[in-house]
């Protein structure tokens, strides 16, 4: 099972029924596999902000995942400080979701962080069909090949790849790891928009996702 692919909009009614196709990346699951997670449309954005100064911006939350969890992200800066923040408060968003699932809170305060609108309620249903299920995750999943593209002061396009190829779905009650056949599916594309808030952090907004992309394969 896939540990990290979203679900769509429209399967974020059964959200928990769809934690199955989740982890891993096998064919041998029959449900629908999720393709994104639903957020705000790029007409709905917020007023743009004026950039808030050294002292005014937020710290981010401390994000400690277990030993058994870990991300890793590549590039993590590319030398232009206004792309290197938007890296970071992605990689940010990525960790704070893994960290509500590892916690069993939907609702934990540094996801809350990183999201914003129809993202942060997709988000949560996303932690939710976790818990619901009884399961967790472990190992690690690696993105790669990270490109922003700043459309304006406030909003921009990320893209990266996935490898969930070493990342599984546990189930909490008997500690069994779910392994499964590392597959072209094991490799997933995604397109993710976010905006810049008033006080500095960019915000995921929409994330979209394509399992077993080409462009994503070793």
């Amino acid at each position: 099972m896939n540990r990290r692919t979203l679900p769509s909009a429209a399967a974020l009614v059964t959200a928990a029924a769809l934690l199955l196709t989740a982890c891993g990346g096998s064919d041998d699951n029959k449900s629908t596999k999720p393709d994104k997670i639903a957020g705000a449309d790029e007409g709905s954005t917020k007023a743009a902000s004026p950039t808030p100064s050294a002292s005014t911006a937020p710290e981010r939350p401390t994000i400690k995942l277990p030993g058994d969890v870990t991300d890793t992200f590549s590039p993590e800066k590319t030398g232009d400080a206004t792309k290197d923040a938007i890296l970071g408060d992605n990689a940010g968003y990525v960790r704070a979701l893994d960290a509500a699932i590892v916690a069993g809170k939907p609702e934990l305060p540094a996801l809350e962080f990183y999201t914003e609108g129809d993202a942060a309620a997709s988000s949560q249903e996303w932690v939710q069909s976790f818990v619901s299920s009884g399961r967790t995750v472990t190992g690690t999943t690696r993105y790669y090949n990270r490109s922003v593209t700043v459309k304006n002061k406030t909003t921009a396009a990320i893209s990266y790849c996935g490898d969930e190829s070493k990342g599984f779905s546990k189930v909490i009650k008997t500690g069994k790891t779910e392994k499964t056949k590392v597959t072209s599916k094991s490799y997933v594309a995604y397109g993710v928009q976010v905006q810049r808030n008033s006080q500095g952090v960019w915000e995921t907004m929409k994330i979209s996702s394509a399992r077993g992309a080409a462009s994503c394969q070793p």
